[in-house]
């Protein structure tokens, strides 16, 4: 099946800004890419009016990507903290909406770095907390034509949702209209037994794919098996677009929020364009 390809803003700049998106937006597009992510890291970053503008000049496919730093959770937090964070992800849904995103892509159970072992009570407990801060931003987000894709991360980022069977124990009441799950190959390469599985247990809910070498480079440049893995997701019946997801090293926050402690190609251009050769003839049969 053949797949829109995009690339995360990451790859290049954080946070992004009305000024850098219109460079990178050109750029992404000058590399061959169908498909863009945009981290919405603060509401107002951005205008997602004027974004829609320049995507549209560019032929691109908008993603937008919400972020759960210090201050964000949906559980283990006060009811501030909580109505914070829900007063966001609305304001990244409404901004999907006017750019016309169809996704909004993210962790969007805890704040990113909560790690701490869970007896099977307290990860009940803090389940059932979850959907109850989730329903109401899943209507919201079926009511303005949006999908929340929550995002399973590795066990270095998180103790809450690691897997997909965890994601189903966590959101299966809810997952349908405007929440579905978005599966990224660096942590499934962590955590999941059995990748091609995993994926077979997404089925009809995999609202979003965002691939990176297992090091969070360059696709295929790696282990990883990714002539299996799109196989898995044509038999999953997954037809939305493949998105590169790495990071700069040149932000200092962003790169030890992402433990980018060395160089991870030649160039952030070089990991891009290389991971769009890749992918693009990997769908066409070229490698096996």
């Amino acid at each position: 099946m053949e797949r829109i390809l995009g690339v995360n803003t990451w790859v290049w700049t954080s946070p992004l800004t009305d000024a850098s998106l219109k460079e990178v937006a050109a750029h992404v597009a000058s590399l061959g890419f169908d498909a863009i992510e945009l981290p919405l890291e603060h509401l107002g970053d951005w205008d997602a009016a004027a974004a829609r503008e320049i995507l549209a000049h560019h032929t691109l496919t908008p993603v937008i990507i919400g972020t759960m730093p210090p201050g964000r959770s949906l559980v283990d937090a006060s009811p501030q903290e909580i109505s914070a964070t829900q007063d966001y992800l609305r304001g990244v849904v409404d901004a999907a909406a006017t750019l016309g995103a169809a996704t909004v892509a993210g962790p969007f159970h805890a704040v990113t770095g909560r790690t701490r072992a869970m007896g099977d009570p307290e990860r009940e407990a803090a389940y059932l907390q979850l959907r109850s801060s989730l329903a109401p931003l899943v209507d919201h987000a079926a009511a303005r034509g949006v999908t929340l894709a929550i995002e399973p991360l590795n066990r270095y980022e998180t103790s809450l949702v690691n897997t997909v069977d965890q994601a189903f124990d966590a959101l299966e009441p809810l997952l349908g209209p405007g929440l579905g799950l978005a599966l990224d190959t660096f942590h499934l390469n962590i955590e999941e037994r059995d990748i091609a599985a995993s994926v077979a247990r997404a089925v009809g809910h995999i609202a979003h794919v965002q691939v990176s070498g297992n090091d969070r480079g360059t696709v295929g440049a790696d282990h990883f098996d990714w002539h299996g893995f799109l196989h898995a997701l044509d038999l999953a019946g997954y037809a939305g677009p493949l998105c590169v997801k790495s990071f700069t090293g040149a932000n200092d926050s962003l790169a030890v929020a992402a433990s980018i402690w060395r160089p991870l190609a030649s160039t952030q251009d070089a990991l891009a364009a290389d991971s769009l050769g890749f992918l693009r003839n990997l769908q066409s049969g070229g490698l096996r």
